[in-house]
């Protein structure tokens, strides 16, 4: 279990996370929803040990973070970054292979094997396999990525998966098979904690949802507990319609248009 007590991140004068608790059981996918500057990449740092609170504690399994030696927590905790570069020419395998580094000395065993060509087979990268990391699209160095954060804790029961915004830069499938795949290992007993901006992409995929604004949690529940006109407005100072799919019985958030008029701005310098 991911236990968060009171936890408080401050850097300068600056506090980015403000007394913050929540709990993610082995099982549950918990994302984590804010505006930009809400302080999302600040608590995953915090959640990946990248970064120490400045008060407050963050347990995994019932061990504190601080308290776990760097190679153990490698081995319990994986985290996929928002960016993540890399600027040698690697292929394709090589980068997937560097998720199971904490597992074997020199050489990869035949088990390690065996999961680098799993998870590449589940992220949809296999055919890129022998292809330099540096010549793939964006979306595609994401899902090469996401296949070496899998292989690094594959085997691990009750493993952490840290993703900071998973699915940027993908398409419409890979965004809908990511979450999915995020889902099925929850159901293997995983630990999944997600940063989302789609709400609806978050609807459909989370157990649980925090929303966040000014580094503090504002509003935390299932997404039908908490998905609704006013809490959206709150967090995102947005007007949104939630509707309720029949099908699914999931929240469905249509945001409101914004028009602006031509007269609230000086256009003089543009031609008509």
């Amino acid at each position: 279990m991911l236990t968060v007590e009171n936890v408080t991140y401050k850097t300068g004068k600056h506090t980015l996370v403000k007394d913050v608790s929540f709990m993610v059981h082995p099982g549950e996918v918990m994302v984590i929803l804010g505006a930009n500057g809400a302080g999302k990449s600040s608590l995953m740092r915090l959640l990946s040990a990248e970064k120490v609170p400045t008060s407050g504690s963050i347990s995994l399994s019932g061990k504190t973070l601080n308290s776990y030696a760097a190679k153990e927590l490698a081995l319990k905790r994986a985290i996929l970054n928002q960016q993540n570069i890399i600027n040698l020419d690697f292929l394709a395998i090589e980068i997937v292979q560097m998720g199971r580094y904490p597992h074997y000395r020199n050489q990869p065993t035949a088990h390690d094997l065996d999961i680098i060509s799993e998870v590449m087979t589940i992220t949809g990268t296999t055919h890129l396999a022998e292809r330099s990391f540096l010549s793939l699209s964006g979306g595609e160095q994401q899902r090469v990525h996401l296949a070496r954060v899998l292989a690094q804790i594959w085997d691990t029961p009750e493993a952490l998966l840290l993703l900071d915004e998973p699915v940027s830069g993908m398409d419409i499938l890979y965004q809908q098979q990511t979450l999915s795949l995020a889902a099925m290992l929850a159901k293997k007993g995983f630990i999944v904690v997600a940063i989302l901006h789609d709400i609806n992409l978050a609807a459909q995929y989370a157990h649980n949802i925090m929303m966040l604004k000014n580094g503090r949690k504002w509003y935390h529940g299932t997404p039908a507990e908490i998905l609704n006109s006013k809490s959206i407005y709150d967090v995102f100072e947005t007007e949104a319609d939630v509707f309720t799919n029949p099908n699914t019985l999931k929240q469905f958030i249509m945001p409101k248009v914004i028009t602006h008029e031509v007269p609230e701005y000086n256009l003089k310098s543009f031609t008509l």
